[in-house]
């Protein structure tokens, strides 16, 4: 079942890449803070690498300013991850997550099977606004689409 606003974010072990790697639980991440978290199908990948990734890290002072941490997640490993963070340049403190097993984006609901692509089990293109662990909104983005888990679509959904 997909997580809904007004669920608390489960808590599961992660990798948190930011600078180096490290295994963290999702529910220390999300305690205390106001969390925009957007998942996409995978590192490297056209639509995610082209403009996901890229609306996050021009926007990515807009959300400091709300107080907001931002995280990327993608049923990748570590290693992938980081290199894809480096590719980008994404700056410190943009944390990207490494769902390796997928057992985040699963105990979310918001897993896609991609085997029809060779992909195998990935993430659904969504994003969440998150207040101290607590779900508060969830967009996710129709098959095929980009448009609703964007940096501003989120930004203009949490401002109004």
């Amino acid at each position: 079942m997909t997580i809904q606003p007004g669920s608390t974010i489960p808590d599961t072990s992660i990798q948190v890449i930011d600078g180096d790697m490290q295994p963290r639980q999702t529910g220390e991440l999300f305690a205390g803070k106001k969390v925009v978290l957007f998942g996409v199908p995978g590192a490297f990948t056209p639509t995610c690498s082209n403009k996901h990734l890229p609306g996050y890290v021009q926007h990515f002072a807009d959300f400091l300013e709300r107080g907001i941490t931002v995280m990327c997640l993608a049923v990748n490993d570590a290693y992938v991850m980081k290199a894809w963070g480096a590719s980008q340049q994404v700056p410190a403190g943009l944390l990207m997550l490494a769902d390796g097993n997928a057992s985040f984006t699963r105990a979310l609901g918001l897993e896609l099977d991609g085997t029809a692509f060779g992909m195998g089990l990935r993430a659904r293109r969504f994003a969440l606004y998150a207040e101290d662990g607590v779900v508060r909104l969830l967009q996710i983005d129709a098959p095929g689409e980009f448009r609703v888990s964007s940096a501003e679509a989120m930004l203009e959904a949490i401002a109004g």
